[in-house]
C-alpha cells in the first residue's frame, strides 16, 4: 500500500464513521426494471445529473437494512470531496484496512456491500474496484454524475465485471409516489373525480418532468435549475470530459435538439444550417457532439427501423430530451406542445423497462413511433397520439398502425392518448387503445 498523507487518513476515517452512524436520508423508492446486481460484477448505476442516482444508493442501503443485514456491512463513501483532492487509487486500500481493523466481526458475519459514489474522481478506481470484487463475500456499488463513468467506459475500465442499472429521472409511478397520490384500486375501475384527479396529475408530471429536485417550487425556480443541469452537463460532460473546442457548434446542437423534441435530426441538415450562420464545424463533429449528448444521458435517439444498415444511416434519427420537463424550458414556441411530451415520456419510458426501440415509415408513406422489442422476442408497435378523438386523426393513426402491422404480422398494436376522452370513437379488434396514463401504471 502506498504511502498515504495523514490528513487523507482523517478524512477517509471520519468518512466512514460518519456513513455507519448517519441517519440514512429520507427517500421516495426507486423502481428498476431487471436485476440490480450480480455476483462477481460492481453494480455501476448510471444516468444523466441529478436523476436521483446516490439517493438510489442509500434506497439499497435501507433494502439491505430491512432484510436483516447490519449496518456495519454497508460502508457508503462520497468522493466528491475537495479535502480528497489528492486522493490516489492506491490510497483506497487504507479504507479497507481501517474498515477491517475497526468491523472485523462484521467481515466474519456476512458479505459486505460497499458503496462508492462519484469514485470516478480517483484516478485508477477501477483496478481498485475490480481487487475489491476478487476479495470473498464483497459486493460492490458504484456511481457518478460524470461521463467519466457511463456504460461503455465503466465496461472497458471493468473488462466485463460491471452491471449497468440505468436510472432516469422520475417515472409517473414514481412521481406520484413521492407526492403521495398513489390511485388506490384498478386504475381502469376509478371513478370520474379519481380519473380526473389523475388525468391532471399526468398531464402535470409532462410539464413539469420528473428531475427529483424540481416537484415543488415555482415555474421560474423550475426552470432555473433545468438550465443549470443542462450548462453542467454540457460543460463538465462533455466540453471537459472530451476537450471540445466547438462550444458555439455544441451549445446550437443542444438548443435544436432540446427546442424540437420528438423531431427528426439530420447531421447534414443541421451542418449546413450551421453553415449558413457562418459556423465552422465539420460533419464528424457534429456526429461525435451528438455521440456526447448521448453518452451523459441529455438526449436519447431512436433510429429508423431497417433490415439496411446503410438504409438506417442514411435516414434521420428521432431525437428526444432524457425528461420531458426539458420542453417547454427549451422549445422555440410559448405554446405547450403536449403531443411532444408525451411522446418523449414514452420513450424514455421504454428505456427505463430496458426496451430496443426504432421507429418505422410504412411503403405506405405512414409512420409509427416505435416498435419495442422485447429480451423475450416479443414484439409491439406503439402509436403516441394525445388527442386521436377527432374522426380525421383517429383515422390516420390507427390506420399507420395498420399498416405497420402488415411488415410486423407477429407485433402487437397499441394507441396511447393523453386522456380517455381522447381516444378514439372506433378502434380495430386487434389494436389496444388507451390513455397513457394507465400504460405508464401497468407494471408499477
Amino acid at each position: 500500500m502506498a504511502t498515504i498523507p495523514a490528513y487523507l487518513k482523517q478524512v477517509l476515517t471520519e468518512k466512514l464513521a460518519d456513513s455507519l452512524t448517519a441517519t440514512l436520508p429520507d427517500l421516495t423508492p426507486r423502481r428498476v426494471f431487471g436485476e440490480i446486481c450480480l455476483s462477481g460484477k460492481a453494480t455501476a448505476v448510471v444516468g444523466m445529473r441529478r436523476a436521483g442516482k446516490t439517493t438510489f444508493l442509500h434506497q439499497l442501503r435501507r433494502e439491505r437494512m430491512e432484510a436483516g443485514i447490519h449496518r456495519e456491512a454497508l460502508p457508503w463513501i462520497n468522493f466528491e470531496d475537495e479535502r480528497l483532492g489528492e486522493l490516489k487509487a492506491s490510497h483506497l486500500s487504507f479504507l479497507v484496512d481501517e474498515y477491517a481493523r475497526r468491523f472485523s466481526q462484521s467481515r466474519e458475519r456476512g458479505i459486505v456491500a460497499w458503496f462508492f459514489d462519484e469514485i470516478q474522481v480517483v484516478e485508477g478506481w477501477e483496478r481498485f474496484v475490480r481487487r475489491l470484487l476478487d476479495t470473498d463475500r464483497t459486493e460492490v456499488f458504484v456511481t457518478g454524475s460524470s461521463a467519466a463513468l457511463l456504460s461503455r467506459e465503466i465496461a472497458t475500465a471493468l473488462r466485463g465485471r460491471a452491471w449497468e442499472v440505468l436510472m432516469h429521472p422520475f417515472s409517473f409511478a414514481e412521481v406520484l409516489l413521492h407526492s403521495g397520490e398513489v390511485p388506490s384500486g384498478e386504475i381502469a375501475l376509478l371513478d370520474s373525480t379519481s380519473r380526473a384527479h389523475l388525468e391532471r396529475s399526468f398531464q402535470n408530471w409532462l410539464r413539469v418532468g420528473g428531475f427529483p429536485e424540481v416537484q415543488r417550487v415555482d415555474d421560474l425556480t423550475r426552470h432555473r435549475l433545468l438550465r443549470d443541469y443542462v450548462d453542467v452537463a454540457i460543460l463538465r460532460d462533455v466540453v471537459e470530459r472530451h476537450r471540445v473546442s466547438n462550444v458555439e457548434g455544441l451549445r446550437w446542437l443542444v438548443r435544436h435538439l432540446l427546442g424540437n423534441a420528438a423531431g427528426k435530426f439530420s447531421v447534414e441538415k443541421f451542418h449546413a444550417a450551421l453553415k449558413s450562420q457562418g459556423i465552422a464545424i465539420s460533419k464528424d463533429t457534429v456526429h461525435q457532439l451528438l455521440a456526447h449528448l448521448e453518452d451523459c444521458f441529455l438526449i436519447r435517439t431512436v433510429w429508423m427501423e431497417s433490415s439496411s444498415e446503410r438504409q438506417r444511416m442514411v435516414n434521420p434519427r428521432k431525437a428526444y430530451p432524457v425528461d420531458a420537463g426539458l420542453i417547454p424550458v427549451f422549445q422555440l414556441s410559448d405554446k405547450a406542445n403536449t403531443g411532444h411530451a408525451l411522446e418523449t415520456a414514452v420513450l424514455v419510458e421504454l428505456e427505463r423497462r430496458r426496451k430496443s426501440v426504432t421507429y418505422v415509415r410504412t411503403e405506405g408513406g405512414f409512420e409509427v413511433d416505435f416498435l419495442v422489442r422485447s429480451t423475450d422476442g416479443g414484439l409491439e408497435l406503439i402509436q403516441v397520439c394525445a388527442d386521436a378523438s377527432d374522426l380525421l386523426t383517429g383515422e390516420r393513426e390507427l390506420r399507420a398502425l395498420v399498416d405497420a402491422g402488415k411488415m410486423f404480422p407477429r407485433a402487437s398494436k397499441r394507441l396511447l392518448t393523453l386522456t380517455q376522452d381522447s381516444m378514439p370513437a372506433d378502434v380495430p379488434a386487434d389494436v389496444t387503445a388507451q390513455p397513457a396514463y394507465e400504460w405508464f401504471l401497468r407494471d408499477s
